[in-house]
């Protein structure tokens, strides 16, 4: 199938080629035809398998066969940094066309305030908006929701997450009856299916089974107690040559703290956090991209929406808590077909998330021992995966897996040659902190 087989309008077509899209991705296979239906549809797909353009490609097409005076698109999204990305990706897709769209989001200056009141009051014909931000701007009256024809939800797990149920529901409440709606998110739990059923009508279901972390990434882990992570983080970073590092956290305070260790130890890290303001987030970013920042520290907000090139190590600080969320996570690195290194600390407290993740994978994660400075850790007993059998998510496990376990001789597996640039993990071989 390419896209021609969907019958869109020649301008977005011109807009697909010129961003080198070719053929569909199997959630823009199967939404397109549905959304250019007029469907309501509900559609679980992880970040990466190519989702907005799956949503804004027939949007697109639609708005230019009924163009509107007013807003005919709301697209309600969980951060500043989606808003953003999905901003600039309709700019890109509608390069070739007359459509205006805008992003409202929290944390910019007063005269971004002013730009985005402007917008909404005037009529944008899209407008990508995180929840609070435009409870915030709706408080101030003014704005038009009459005309507005699609409604789209996109990551609404963790909008949910995030506390966005109540909001999400008073905005809806704002828009005509008479919309399509359209669901995505990378989970479908029931707490979502509970807002489809209030929000939706007759929804239509697409299921894009999650996928495996890229073969390019190599996954380890460390059992290790909380009060053993930081020093084997700096040995993971003083003894590796990775060039481009992001590290995930629990809670921004525990990300600020690692910030300050890092600058101690004379590393260059910077902290991602919601404190700061949008000026700063984006410089940051910016300067990540620019490879002026070697380490990036953040919570999940860096885990969906980010597209940085050459990240050649993800490490989890803290076992995520939906092991899904790992597979974003860890889906950082190893891009367009090249490799990198994912590490996860596992502390006694989360040795049952992790057990989790190897199932949802398929496969077990080669765990590394400790440095013998750091001690024991504690022990793993949580029953092994059996790829055979186990339905959607099983794959074949490669030779050398149980490498690195205890008593198994793991250290023996760090002489084996690596890709050129990607730096080694601690603990089987080398030198000791």
């Amino acid at each position: 199938m390419t896209f021609e087989d969907f019958q869109l309008d020649d301008d977005v077509l011109d807009g697909i080629h010129a961003m080198g899209y070719r053929t569909p991705t199997p959630i823009q296979e199967q939404a397109i035809p549905l959304i250019l239906e007029g469907k309501d549809l509900i559609a679980c797909a992880q970040t990466g398998t190519g989702k907005t353009a799956a949503f804004m490609l027939p949007l697109l097409h639609k708005i230019l066969q009924l163009p509107a005076d007013g807003i005919n698109t709301l697209i309600l999204v969980p951060t500043r940094e989606l808003a953003i990305q999905i901003d600039h990706q309709v700019e890109a897709m509608g390069y070739y066309l007359n459509v205006k769209s805008l992003a409202v989001y929290g944390g910019g200056s007063g005269q971004s305030w002013v730009q985005q009141k402007q917008a909404l009051t005037k009529g944008a014909d899209i407008i990508i908006a995180t929840p609070g931000r435009l409870i915030a701007q709706m408080q101030m009256g003014g704005m038009d929701f009459s005309k507005i024809e699609h409604l789209v939800l996109d990551e609404a797990d963790r909008m949910l997450d995030m506390g966005f149920y109540e909001d999400i529901i008073k905005i809806v409440s704002t828009l005509p009856k008479e919309r399509q709606t359209l669901c995505f998110s990378a989970t479908m739990p029931p707490r979502i299916r509970k807002l489809t059923q209030q929000i939706q009508k007759d929804p239509l279901q697409i299921n894009i089974a999650i996928s495996k972390p890229a073969e390019g990434i190599r996954q380890l882990a460390y059992m290790a107690h909380d009060e053993q992570k930081h020093k084997l983080l700096l040995q993971v970073l003083l003894e590796g040559q990775y060039k481009s590092v992001i590290i995930f956290s629990s809670s921004k305070e525990k990300v600020k703290r690692l910030e300050g260790e890092f600058r101690r130890a004379k590393i260059n890290a910077r902290a991602f956090h919601s404190d700061l303001v949008q000026e700063e987030r984006e410089k940051l970013m910016l300067d990540f991209k620019n490879q002026k920042i070697d380490v990036l520290v953040g919570t999940d907000v860096l885990s969906r929406g980010i597209h940085v090139e050459g990240i050649d190590l993800v490490v989890n600080y803290d076992v995520p808590p939906d092991p899904e969320d790992y597979v974003h996570r860890i889906g950082r690195t190893a891009r367009a077909a090249s490799t990198g290194t994912a590490i996860t600390f596992v502390n006694e407290k989360d040795l049952r998330r992790f057990h989790s993740i190897e199932k949802l994978i398929g496969r077990e994660i080669e765990q590394v021992p400790l440095p013998e400075s750091l001690g024991k850790g504690p022990a793993y007993h949580a029953p092994r995966p059996r790829p055979q059998g186990a339905g959607s998510h099983s794959q074949s496990k490669p030779g050398g897996d149980k490498a690195g376990k205890k008593g198994s001789g793991g250290g023996k597996y760090y002489k084996k040659s690596k890709p050129k640039g990607q730096g080694r993990a601690p603990g089987g071989a080398g030198p000791q902190a």
